[in-house]
């Protein structure tokens, strides 16, 4: 490699069907509040929690997905407010939960700190830090191992990333059964998630060995999986193979951050509602055709999962995505051609376009052979 590298997570992992039964251990005798949904399935977790480990301090399960400003500056005064503060905070549920969950950690002094740093980049010694078990409960998103959150603005059409190290989890218990009965939906949308964050990790110009190694194992396992698992949502060997695999990807990006594919899908999923797992998936053709010269490592690691034809491996990728009635074009996401190209130049000056170690100049080469664009 051409530079000095580092590769860190401090998250203390726990993996395993049957470990979210012994939670209590990891709580121990510390006050908690609860972050959770408030649907049958995670009602009956939230009774199992309380059985073993008391009543918390404060039960947050009004989650929504896409955490927006609006509805966490109403959460965070409820948290701030608290008498009894909590010791650690329990985050149990998809990423939604699992970035609110770091919100609530770093406003003990309320949300504006936490908007002001988001918005001026300052301030980062005024957030507070109540450590965190995640618990997620499904395999895509990672932020059991990241140190940020993904926020959003929704009336000021904005996505922000409240980045800190102090917002690793400090534990992360990942349970397979947790995610038996997701939806077809919710299974596919998650698990190609997991996919662009290994992806996205390797054609990254903050990419390393350690980080490649992670991504290599989660992007192959994930593409032989993936349609197994979607015809036969209750097993529990293959959840958990999954699970596996979005973990490695978590862990991937949680050194190296997101790249150009995450940055196109923001506004995509802002302005067009388009789940994000889709929106940060349909481009990932176009992107491995602009890169299959990449060399060294990161090369190296695209043909260790897609073969030594990265050209072909392109198309065959593209092709995977539409079996499962992916569009792979803006167009079939429903946006139109001068909203498009508008998308593309924002991200490649945005800060994850910034992480791509590619260039715009091939993108938009691969993107007229995929008919990316109209």
């Amino acid at each position: 490699m051409d530079k000095i590298w580092n590769y860190q997570n401090p998250v203390s992992i726990n993996f395993g069907k049957g470990i979210f039964d012994k939670i209590h251990q990891f709580i121990g005798s510390r006050n908690y509040a609860l972050i959770t949904y408030s649907d049958d399935q995670f009602t009956s977790y939230t009774r199992s929690l309380i059985k073993t480990s008391g009543k918390p301090a404060l039960l947050i399960n009004d989650i929504a997905p896409n955490p927006d400003f609006e509805l966490l500056s109403e959460q965070a005064k409820l948290y701030s407010e608290i008498k009894s503060k909590p010791e650690v905070i329990v985050a149990l549920g998809g990423g939604s939960v699992i970035d609110s969950a770091k919100v609530f950690s770093a406003a003990e002094n309320g949300f504006e700190n936490i908007k002001n740093f988001l918005e001026t980049k300052k301030g980062g010694e005024d957030l507070s830090s109540t450590p965190i078990i995640a618990v997620p409960s499904t395999s895509g998103t990672g932020s059991e191992v990241t140190c940020w959150a993904t926020i959003w603005d929704k009336k000021n059409s904005r996505k922000y990333s409240l980045a800190h190290e102090k917002l690793f989890p400090e534990i992360a218990l990942i349970d397979p059964k947790l995610m038996m009965g997701k939806s077809y939906e919710l299974t596919l949308v998650t698990a190609l998630d997991a996919l662009s964050h290994a992806l996205e990790s390797i054609w990254n110009i903050n990419a390393n060995t350690i980080s490649a190694n992670h991504a290599t194992f989660a992007a192959k396992s994930i593409l032989k999986i993936l349609p197994t698992l979607l015809n036969d949502l209750t097993n529990i060997n293959l959840r958990t193979e999954m699970a596996s695999a979005s973990l490695s990807a978590g862990l991937a990006f949680s050194s190296t951050k997101t790249a150009i594919a995450h940055n196109l899908s923001y506004p995509i999923t802002l302005g067009w509602g388009v789940p994000h797992g889709i929106a940060c998936s349909f481009t990932l053709p176009t992107i491995l055709q602009s890169v299959v010269s990449i060399g060294g490592f990161r090369e190296e690691s695209l043909k260790e999962i897609f073969g030594d034809n990265l050209t072909k491996a392109a198309d065959n990728l593209k092709i995977y995505l539409e079996r499962f009635n992916i569009g792979t074009t803006f167009l079939e996401l429903g946006i139109p051609p001068e909203k498009s190209k508008k998308i593309i130049d924002e991200a490649f000056i945005g800060e994850r376009g910034l992480n791509f170690i590619g260039s715009k100049e091939n993108f938009l080469k691969a993107a007229d052979s995929f008919g990316l664009l109209p």
